[in-house]
This record gives structure tokens, sequence and C-alpha cells, in this order.
């Protein structure tokens, strides 16, 4: 396969800059892989599709903000560094003077304060160069990754770095949302770009297919006999660096954390036993239930670490009988497993085309689309 077959025309302005005014209101396309047909609804009417029994396995996530705004330096340069008082101050306006980079945090590593991270420009950075962020908060440059990643040591544990970038830091968007701070301020944002069950925190981008649930809309589903069950993947470069390669099976994936407790994995394996349903909201979702099920046999077990796995047309499911997922970007990794999922690539193109033609709106704030 070429990853040219994955691209599609989307005209710009169908790339959603805000979410629904309410999360539900969102539209829904309902793609019917059997009859290779869809439907136009909206997501609060998911429970007509739903019955009981049926599992919702969503991804608890949640997003911290991992864009910091910093600015570069020697060792030198940082001795006698004037010391400034006040939560937001970068030293003084000495430092103001130093050339500024963008660091996008993206995992700890297994040493304490080691994380992996992408930096903007990062041919400014060098071995030993130090990233102050603020007064309290800097890091320095151990590795250049031969992949564009780049290693750096903080001098806090990695809940201390989550903590500080949370009081420092920016929601990390991804670049087709166009910010504007008159239209969403920056802690509505981090509201908005959160689902509502999120809740381990650890994810440098959201797991977007769950934006358009709502407490409301939950209670309806437990009403009607649907349960409910859930994983944990902190979304990383595996789900959003772009494919570069010509032909799909030459893209590397990037490992990503995960875990699966026991709770939910007997919640998941007992309605396979049964012959329940069992649906995955995300392709976050996707990626842990099959590749834990690859590590462990066709039932799951408990597991707690890396999952590094490509889906892509061909790919056998074990887990999953239905996917509740956004609109994807062209020739990604994510509309790549969708296809897989409907079982034909052209079929779920044309699901595609039809949305651009209904004017369906695409992306993180985007509406959904669920694939039974």
């Amino acid at each position: 396969m070429l990853t040219a077959d994955f691209d599609y025309h989307l005209p710009r302005e169908l790339i959603a800059q805000t979410p629904s005014s309410s999360r539900d209101e969102s539209r829904l396309m309902v793609v019917l892989r059997g009859s290779q047909s869809v439907k136009q609804r909206h997501f609060f009417d998911l429970p007509e599709f739903l019955q009981p029994g049926d599992v919702i396995v969503w991804n608890n996530s949640k997003v911290f903000k991992a864009r910091l705004r910093g600015r570069v330096m020697l060792d030198e340069q940082a001795d006698g560094l004037p010391q400034t008082t006040g939560d937001n101050s970068p030293y003084s306006d000495v430092i103001l003077n130093l050339p500024s980079v963008e660091i996008f945090l993206v995992r700890p590593m297994e040493n304490p304060g080691t994380w992996k991270v992408l930096a903007k420009p990062g041919k400014r950075l060098r071995l030993g160069m130090k990233v102050v962020f603020a007064q309290d908060f800097e890091a320095e440059i151990i590795a250049k990754e031969p992949d564009g990643t780049i290693l750096v040591q903080f001098n806090d544990d990695d809940a201390a770095v989550r903590a500080k970038a949370n009081r420092y830091g920016q929601v990390p968007l991804p670049p087709y949302i166009m910010r504007d701070e008159s239209r969403i301020k920056n802690q509505e944002l981090r509201n908005v770009y959160q689902t509502v069950y999120a809740k381990e925190e650890g994810s440098v981008a959201a797991p977007t297919a769950g934006f358009h649930f709502t407490p409301a809309l939950i209670e309806r589903l437990k009403n009607q006999g649907v349960q409910f069950a859930e994983v944990t993947l902190h979304v990383g470069l595996g789900t959003f660096l772009p494919v570069k390669t010509e032909r799909v099976a030459e893209h590397v994936m990037h490992a990503e954390q995960v875990e699966l407790t026991a709770k939910n994995a007997d919640i998941i394996n007992l309605a396979k036993r049964e012959g329940r349903r069992v649906i995955a909201v995300g392709t976050t979702t996707v990626r842990t239930l099959e590749g834990i099920a690859r590590l462990e046999g066709d039932l799951l077990k408990p597991f707690t670490g890396d999952i590094n796995i490509f889906i892509t047309p061909g790919f056998e499911f074990k887990i999953v009988d239905a996917l509740i997922t956004n609109f994807h970007l062209p020739k990604s990794t994510l509309l790549m497993l969708v296809s897989a999922f409907a079982g034909d690539r052209e079929f779920m193109l044309d699901c595609y085309r039809q949305a651009v033609e209904a004017k369906y709106r695409f992306y993180s704030f985007g509406d959904a689309m669920f694939i039974v």
C-alpha cells in the first residue's frame, strides 16, 4: 500500500476551530459495514444504535499543558543571572535577549526527570545547552535522536515537571486549530480540549473521539443497560506524527504508554465470552486493546507498559466490535486504522467524500463517526 492511497480532498473551511456549543450536538455519521451504507444523525442519537450489554471502552488519559516556551543559554550564561520573584517571571530582562525556543513535552523516560521532547527550532539546540522556562523551571539538552526528537534533563521528578508545565505552559492544540485568545481563553480551552471523564494525566494531545460525551448522555446509556470500561493510553508521537514514507509498510510507529487494570480487563473479557459488543471510543482505545490482545493472547490481561502497534487494512481485530471516532487527516495512520476497521479502504474514503459534501466538521473539534 502507498501512503497516497489514503489521501482525500478537504476544504480548509471544514476544519473545526471550536467545539460544538454542546458536546453531544455534534453530527454523527453511522457507518454500517455490512451494507456499506451510512446514516446521518447527531451524537445524542447514539443510544438508538446501542443495546443492553454493550460495553463502551474509552481512554481516560488527561491532557496537560505540554507546550512550553523558553530561552536558550549556555551554562556560562546562567552564572550570575539575577533571581526574581513572581509565579511566572522568567529570571529577568537579561534572559529576554537570549534566543527563544518552543519545547513540546512528549513523554518521560525511565531515568527520573528525563523527557523526550520536540523542539522548534530544534537546530538551535546543542548538547549542554539549557532552556529556561521560568525562575524555578529549566532543562538541559542531553541528546539529539536520529528521528528528530530530543532528550532533556529536568531537576524535577516527572510529577513536578507536569505540575510546572501546567503552571507555565500552554494547552498543546493541534497546528490546524488557529488559536485566538479573544475567542477561547486559555483556561476555557483547557476545559474544552479534554474529555469529561479524563482523570489520568499524561497526554500531550487529547483522545478527541470522547469529546462528544456529556454526563447526561453517559447517564442515559447506563440507564439503557450499556456498560463502561476504561483504558489509559497517554497520547504521544505515535498518534500525531505524519507518515513521511511513500510506502505504508515503511512507516515506524512510536511506542506509547498504556495501562489496562484487572477490573477493566475482566469487564471486557466477560463481554467477549458472552458475545456482547465491545465498542471502542477512539483509535487510542483500539490500539490499546488490540495491542494488549496480541501480547497476551485472544483474551485480555492486566498490562502496564509500552504498546507499539500499527493497524492498516488487512489487520484482524480480536477485541473491538464497533468504533466511535472523529474524522482524521489525509494520509494519516488514524485514517489507515479506520479504513482497516471498515474493512474496505475505498468504502471509507467514500464515507469521507460524503462527509465533505454534507459539510461535516473535521478533526479534533469536529463531528463523529460510529463504525458498526
